[in-house]
């Protein structure tokens, strides 16, 4: 490892500095390179030193030494969103880059409009070889036209198929294969005839600096191209994906760089922090936290992309309940915006797209190069599991002790906790399956003392559990032996979110009510999620940031999951689909008025996704989406602004596959209420 001591005005260390410019994984081929126009290698303007990825920048010097067809490709947007007094565009407008005359949808594989293959090559040159054309994996699985698939190949991938690693590690492949389209998986998971891209993009940039993210962002705006950004691809609405798009996958973007003491003039905050690039996974920052005696607050998933999506959604994680959302740690971005330029936010500079960033939404207001975050003193922990089901007791003795457990949920979050829980239909029987009660800070003993009420009731109740307590020294190590590897979506599964707000446990009617609709779910064969957790305003600081306010009044994030048969028809499938979100989970927006859901693990179909996933905060959202995306380069599945526009899939399901369309008579937002924004403010 390679350890370089970054001076200017905050001292700090590169403790990671990853290979930029790898070769194309073999799935996919790459065009051509020839030698790429210079560019310009830019000191930082702020107190936070630059990357080397990011020291080399787009420039109009760059753009100068292209010639007059070429320039038109490459250009910056006349508009300089985070400077200029501008019109703000309405929101439904699908930029044409070719005429006054705005285009109903973007620009799509065998339009006229579409790129040439001279353009295409011209770009892959400007970004120095970086563009993929990607192919689906599971291609070596089909004919396709060819002589012979490559049978051993095909079956060592689905083999593989649910491993995370399969498919963050590809520049195209994305967790929810259902919103791909089905269009290219292994016959063994799904047989679908063929291989095609579907809602795969079309091309995608390994990005290896942040000039290639404005090379590339500044050629789907002028070209009225769609645009899509990909880090690891978890998201359970498929929003790395997109027919006809220019992708950037910015999974490669891996440095971090430590600061012993961060003392940046644009916030009083005075500890210490990391600088991590975009691709920086939660295992890498958590590994480099733990290397310094030191805890961020990130997912529990350990692929996820830790800077991406995940932090720009708002982020929860196992030290919630303590240290609030990930959001809530992010000092400093560095961005490209939607105009092709580079440009920092924070609390002082750009301030709003700042606040936009720390839980607006991903996809959505810039491409985010890297973020700076908080860190804090290591901690012990306390991890337990256990299990009980229907194979031991009766189904009431079950329910009464699942019911038991609600009654704890506010002393357990009091004291830091974070409980993993799932709610397991199975046949005729349920499985109650802890896996973890995760306690930071607290000692083994701490942790039986906390959870023997608890106990008591499930012993009287005739449910006997052994739970194995296991206290570590360090966060990392309790991580690490809790949480196991993610894997993939399933073909014919779909997922929905609540986040049971606090005032569902005032009184033992309410209590009662959100009981009885989780029950009649599970009851349903619909398998249950949980975190009892509580990222109060209060233990994130008391940050101004644009995450959903009803986190900050919850007591539990719930999902709960639909599955149909697999190779049932589009109408079978929205049959059931539309039975799972406006009947199952409608029980459950009854029994919490105005509450909300977690955007990044969410419903796609969610009735007012605008309330659910941003509350009070989506017509400021809105705004500032108008303002730092005026051409809408930006979309993605019920992101700020998606209700606009919309993909006319190919099979009318709700998935990727197909071209991005202005929506006739979008569905606006209704505030539902209550306000959840702290009274304070």
């Amino acid at each position: 490892m390679v350890v370089i001591q970054l001076g200017l005005l905050l001292s700090s260390v590169l403790v990671t500095q990853a290979q930029h410019g790898t070769s194309s994984p073999a799935s996919s081929t790459t065009a051509t390179s020839t030698t790429s126009p210079d560019v310009t290698l830019t000191p930082s303007s702020g107190n936070v030193p630059l990357f080397p990825f990011e020291k080399q920048q787009w420039s109009q010097a760059s753009l100068d030494k292209l010639r007059g067809p070429q320039r038109r490709l490459f250009a910056f947007d006349k508009t300089k969103v985070t400077h200029d007094s501008h019109k703000k565009n309405p929101p439904a407008s699908a930029h044409d880059p070719h005429g006054d005359v705005e285009a109903r949808c973007k620009v799509y594989p065998g339009d006229p409009a579409w790129p040439s293959l001279g353009e295409w090559e011209l770009l892959n040159r400007t970004l120095d070889g970086a563009l993929i054309k990607g192919v689906p994996v599971a291609n070596v699985c089909y004919f396709n036209g060819t002589a012979r698939h490559d049978e051993n190949a095909c079956a060592k991938l689905a083999a593989n198929w649910t491993s995370s690693y399969a498919h963050l590690d590809d520049p195209i492949e994305m967790f929810s294969p259902v919103y791909q389209g089905l269009t290219c998986q292994p016959p063994s998971w799904y047989n679908s005839g063929g291989c095609t891209q579907g809602g795969y993009p079309t091309y995608t940039v390994n990005v290896s600096t942040t000039a290639q993210l404005q090379v590339a962002v500044n050629f789907a705006r002028n070209q009225g191209l769609r645009f899509v950004i990909k880090n690891t691809g978890h998201d359970f609405s498929g929003k790395s994906g997109g027919a006809g798009s220019l992708s950037v996958w910015v999974h490669n973007l891996k440095d971090i760089a430590y600061f012993p003491s961060y003392n940046d003039t644009t916030t009083d905050y005075d500890g210490p922090a990391f600088k991590a690039g975009a691709g920086v996974q939660v295992y890498e920052i958590y590994a480099a936290a733990r290397d310094h005696g030191l805890v961020t607050v990130g997912g529990e998933g350990q692929t996820v992309g830790a800077m991406g999506g995940y932090v720009q959604g708002g982020g929860h994680s196992p030290l919630s309940s303590l240290l609030g959302m990930a959001a809530d740690q992010v000092l400093n971005y560095e961005v490209v915006t939607a105009d092709g330029r580079f440009v920092t936010a924070n609390a002082k500079e750009n301030s709003d797209l700042f606040w936009a960033l720390r839980g607006g939404g991903g996809s959505t207001f810039g491409v985010v190069t890297s973020a700076v975050i908080k860190a804090h003193p290591d901690m012990r922990v306390t991890s337990t599991t256990f299990s009980f089901g229907t194979n031991s007791v009766s189904h009431e003795a079950f329910w009464a002790g699942v019911r038991a457990y609600l009654n704890y949920f506010p002393t357990n979050v009091a004291h830091g906790t974070y409980s993993y829980f799932f709610i397991l239909p199975s046949s005729n029987d349920l499985t109650f399956l802890m896996q973890p009660f995760f306690a930071p800070n607290m000692s083994k003993s701490d942790t039986e003392k906390l959870l023997a009420p608890w106990m008591n009731d499930l012993s009287k109740l005739g449910i006997d559990i052994q739970p194995e307590y296991k206290e570590y020294s360090t966060f990392w190590d309790a991580w690490n032996a809790s949480f196991p590897l993610e894997a993939i979506e399933k073909t014919h599964v779909a997922s929905a979110s609540r986040l049971w707000p606090r005032t569902n446990w005032d009184n033992e009617t309410i209590l009662n009510t959100t009981f009885d609709a989780i029950r009649s779910s599970a009851e349903a064969g619909l398998t249950t999620i949980a975190f009892n957790q509580a990222p109060t305003w209060a233990a994130g600081g008391k940050q101004d940031t644009a995450v959903n306010p009803a986190w900050r009044e919850t007591l539990c994030h719930m999902i709960s999951s639909v599955n149909w048969p697999i190779y049932a028809s589009a109408e079978e499938q929205m049959d059931i689909r539309h039975n799972f979100t406006f009947n199952h989970m409608q029980r459950w927006r009854d029994a919490s008025p105005g509450a909300g859901s977690y955007l990044s693990e969410s419903d796609r179909l969610e009735p007012n996704f605008q309330w659910a996933f941003y509350g009070s905060y989506y017509p400021k959202l809105l705004e500032l989406k108008r303002k730092f995306d005026p051409k809408n380069v930006f979309w993605a599945a019920t992101a700020v602004g998606s209700e606009f526009f919309q993909v006319e899939s190919v099979d009318g399901l709700p998935n990727e596959n197909g071209p991005l369309c202005k929506k006739a008579n979008p569905n606006l937002y209704v505030a539902e209420g209550p306000d959840w924004v702290p009274s304070e403010w």
